[in-house]
């Protein structure tokens, strides 16, 4: 490496932690729509008139729009930058929220805040996460979970705040407010984000990287990844713990009401909104906590423990739901049991297909995301409503977790191990 490639190498490097400050806050900005979104369904059913179920595919269009776009979105943000396109999803993300507070049927709902905020978010989620694993190759990982802890621990600090805005303005004066303030955040922050140069290797990035050796030698086009099998077992299991997170994510709300705990008092607080906000911060600390293990430990060893933790935790918090301070520890606990699929997919995914095409690659794998949002909420709902109760639920939940830990400590070992071989 010539004197001026050092130099530029090591400007880059230094440079690449406030790329993930940055991006880390672009996702704190989009992170309200999803998982505020179960203090909207009370007041947007009375207004609208709908059922659960029915108002439940505003939450899927978000995600479907957030995902299955995503491979689209990637290659929008590679072709035009990440400052451009970060800053457009910004836009329309806040911009969603404004519209959604003058709506008044049910389709308009499903277009604004499903079908724009779901496009909005998508272009940053993929945006975000592609430009990280491309800036830590030796950090995958902890890089990719810090970034998605963004999107995940964001809520933190809107979860009381809209919760009492709504109660004493209205959810459309709440709509309108937030809309913009987080609008504006996405927006300021996508200023100051570039993309690495090509080839980028950091400083001593090999004494940080025990796991190189289970990492491509070479990048696979999105072409070419569509042809390996490892891609589809990828798929399957991030459908599956999609859904499974899915069911209790968007539901929150509804269970807190059903088993009569929403408003009960812990530490002097609501429990439901304490509930959410505790969640958004095992949510937030599961994706680098369990990204650093990965990058120690190995992808699979770290899904095992993970999945295995949110099953038992499921079947923990059934048991115990009517107790409102149980209810919001446990709820806790199953967020932190979840939240690490953010961190250990795409950074499984570019370990085993390389850095050069990763946000593309992973926009086709984040489409699973999507495929959950069609299982999880309205499914969720579909069975309350059709059983009379939500032990289905959680009995499905456990098992597609206890499923996604069995299938990486076996097939996915195997599958990975031979495709190392055959590179």
């Amino acid at each position: 490496m010539t004197a001026a490639a050092q130099s530029q190498s090591s400007a880059w490097y230094r440079n690449r932690w406030s790329q993930l400050i940055l991006g880390i806050i672009a996702m704190m900005a989009i992170s309200s729509p999803q998982y505020v979104w179960t203090l909207f369904t009370g007041p947007l059913n009375a207004k609208l008139g709908t059922t659960l179920a029915e108002l439940q595919w505003t939450f899927s269009l978000l995600i479907i729009l957030q995902t299955w776009l995503s491979p689209l979105q990637a290659s929008l943000v590679d072709r035009f930058g990440p400052r451009l396109l970060i800053a457009i999803g910004a836009f329309l993300s806040g911009g969603s929220w404004v519209l959604s507070a003058y709506v008044n049927n049910i389709w308009a709902l499903y277009f604004t805040y499903g079908v724009l905020g779901g496009f909005g978010t998508g272009i940053i989620y993929v945006g975000i996460v592609g430009l990280m694993v491309r800036w830590f190759p030796d950090r995958r990982g902890l890089a990719t979970g810090l970034a998605a802890a963004g999107y995940g621990f964001g809520a933190f600090f809107t979860s009381f705040p809209i919760d009492s805005m709504i109660k004493s303005s209205g959810y459309a004066h709440t709509l309108v407010v937030w809309g913009i303030i987080q609008g504006a955040i996405g927006i300021l922050a996508a200023q100051g984000l570039r993309t690495p140069p090509e080839n980028y290797v950091p400083a001593g990035s090999a004494a940080v990287a025990p796991l190189a050796a289970l990492q491509s030698k070479r990048s696979y086009t999105p072409r070419e990844m569509l042809q390996s099998p490892v891609f589809y077992l990828l798929f399957l299991m991030m459908c599956l713990m999609s859904t499974s997170g899915l069911m209790v994510v968007s539901n929150v709300g509804p269970f807190a009401r059903e088993f009569g705990v929403a408003n009960m008092l812990v530490f002097g607080m609501a429990a439901l909104p304490l509930s959410l906000t505790l969640s958004r911060v095992t949510n937030g600390l599961t994706r680098p906590f369990f990204g650093w293990v990965s990058d120690h430990i190995g992808r699979e060893s770290t899904m095992a423990l993970a999945f295995a933790l949110e099953a038992l935790a499921i079947l923990i918090l059934f048991k115990f739901i009517d107790r409102p301070a149980l209810f919001v520890v446990l709820t806790g606990l199953v967020f932190f049991g979840w939240g690490e699929i953010f961190s250990l997919f795409p950074s499984t995914l570019t370990d085993t297909f390389g850095p050069k095409f990763a946000a593309t690659n992973y926009g086709f794998l984040y489409i699973a995301q999507g495929v959950g949002s069609i299982l999880g909420g309205p499914a969720a709902a579909f069975l309350k409503q059709t059983t009379g109760s939500w032990t289905a639920v959680f009995i499905i939940v456990a098992a597609l977790d206890a499923l996604t830990a069995i299938l990486a400590l076996t097939a996915l070992r195997r599958m990975r191990q031979k495709h190392f071989a055959n590179g």
